[in-house]
């Protein structure tokens, strides 16, 4: 039986989300497909504004996937704001996994620019699909 992933991507910086998504969905069909005795994934996509609404997204589904992937960037500004919303939901990510023992990847950019965070977009949402995937098959 396939695995359920909820993939939850923070879309406050929508080509950077969508460019997260696209690579993390990828991922997970090029895996369904290219290894042997690989229990595969159905994946179910969730939009949410910010990063800060993904923990609440994945507490509300909790129950009901085998595991989840968290997709965002939080970029570093003048204010203490990138600091607040970066410890506190990745602290709330792994709260939620350990205590509910569900993999959750955590797909979510920390950067200072922009640039930095179109570069990361490439790769970050494929090491979280990955991750979430290595771990439901050690289960």
């Amino acid at each position: 039986m396939k695995n359920k992933i909820l993939i939850v991507t923070a879309m406050f910086y929508d080509k950077i989300g969508g460019d997260l998504f696209h690579y993390a969905r990828k991922t997970i069909e090029d895996l369904n497909t290219t290894k042997d005795g690989w229990v595969g994934a159905d994946i179910y996509p969730v939009d949410v504004p910010g990063v800060f609404e993904i923990p609440v997204i994945i507490s509300k589904y909790i129950k009901e996937y085998d595991g989840f992937i968290a997709l965002g960037c939080v970029i570093k500004g003048e204010t203490p704001h990138f600091d607040f919303i970066s410890q506190s939901s990745i602290d709330a990510i792994m709260k939620l996994s350990i205590e509910h023992k569900k993999p959750i990847g955590n797909g979510i950019i920390t950067c200072l620019n922009k640039n930095q965070a179109i570069v990361w977009s490439k790769t970050k949402g494929q090491e979280a699909a990955k991750a979430v995937m290595e771990v439901l098959n050690n289960f």
